[in-house]
């Protein structure tokens, strides 16, 4: 079969660690990587340390990104206790605001219903609140959108009961929007056993009831996103292993095996990953951009390689059919069987 042309693809979750922690990933390096995976524009969250929650911080990251980024970065707002006022006046110059409900890596997490309630009231309604609402949290997160009429994004769904809860809100017209990762599609409990720490993350991996229900209802799911959160191999090996894995680099081919396996038409693979993304953060994708796939390329995951610094991947040994061969962004080639170009 000959090469696929495709839009590339929008990642609307990655982690590229820049500013706090650049020895596990940069914008330099993260943006390598989302280029060797098919990724022509990524959404950075704001859970940095410092966290991005004010005019300063956001300028201070958008600043470092201009210099080091090769690709287009959209940035997050993340929510505190006192800052729902200037989330709301910043709204103009970011993709959305982040609220974290659960714990996860990272200093931000939303404790207080007030706050809470202050933050739906004041965002304004044109733009998305996504949402780290594992469990009972995504039931409040549903009730919020509802009660407030703001449109509510999901991220990274892992068990069968969210998607199931989703299901229902769609269906009663809650301005609900959801996304699910690669590792909670590909992967399970039992692999988990044999990758340790490694398949250590936030949502952690479900069973494999969980992961089918997720298959079962594709059709209620709008975007897949990495959640790409490198650390580095010492700090995954070590006795409190942060939660969080890479995935920039391994989503594509792993989505292509699924068009390959039957699992889901290419058609359905550029809505996940490129128009629902478009639609539902309103991004505009650069001009005169796009990407060349081998769909028949058969191959076996492995670390060597990889653009992102951590230099890692808990897909390593995966068999896989489908690889990025090129990436055109605004005219100009970057990257090519494997190698970024000097034009980046």
């Amino acid at each position: 079969m000959p090469l696929l042309k495709l839009p590339g693809m929008i990642d609307v979750h990655v982690h590229l660690r820049e500013p706090g922690a650049t020895h596990k990933e940069d914008f330099s390096t993260g943006t390598a990587a989302a280029l060797a995976g098919g990724v022509v524009v990524v959404l950075d969250m704001p859970n940095n340390t410092p966290p991005i929650v004010d005019k300063r911080s956001l300028e201070y990251k958008k600043h470092l990104a201009a210099r080091k980024a090769l690709c287009p970065i959209g940035f997050y707002i993340g929510a505190a206790e006192d800052n729902a006022s200037q989330c709301a006046a910043l709204a103009g110059e970011v993709v959305g605001l982040k609220i974290y409900l659960n714990q996860t890596y990272g200093p931000l997490r939303m404790r207080n219903l007030l706050a809470l309630m202050s933050h739906f009231r004041q965002w304004p309604s044109h733009k998305p609140i996504a949402l780290h609402s594992e469990g009972a949290f995504l039931a409040v997160a549903i009730a919020l959108s509802h009660l407030y009429d703001r449109p509510v994004h999901i991220c990274h769904i892992s068990r069968r009961e969210e998607i199931l809860l989703i299901r229902e809100a769609k269906k009663q017209g809650v301005k609900v929007t959801c996304e699910v990762t690669p590792h909670h599609l590909f992967l399970t409990q039992a692999d988990a056993k044999s990758l340790g720490s490694f398949a250590y993350m936030k949502p952690t991996l479900g069973s494999e009831e969980d992961r089918a229900a997720l298959w079962d209802n594709l059709a209620f799911i709008d975007i897949v996103a990495s959640d790409h959160a490198p650390h580095t191999r010492e700090e995954k090996e070590s006795p409190n292993p942060p939660p969080g894995v890479p995935g920039l680099e391994t989503t594509l081919p792993l989505l292509l095996t699924a068009v390959h396996e039957g699992k889901l038409t290419i058609e359905r693979l550029l809505e996940l990953t490129f128009y629902n993304p478009a639609r539902i953060f309103g991004i505009t994708p650069p001009p005169d951009t796009w990407i060349e796939v081998d769909p028949d390329a058969c191959y076996v995951i492995s670390s060597t390689g990889l653009k992102t610094k951590c230099g890692w991947t808990p897909f390593e040994g995966m068999k896989v059919r489908g690889r990025v061969r090129r990436v055109c962004l605004r005219g100009h080639r970057v990257f090519q069987d494997g190698e970024l170009l000097q034009d980046t």
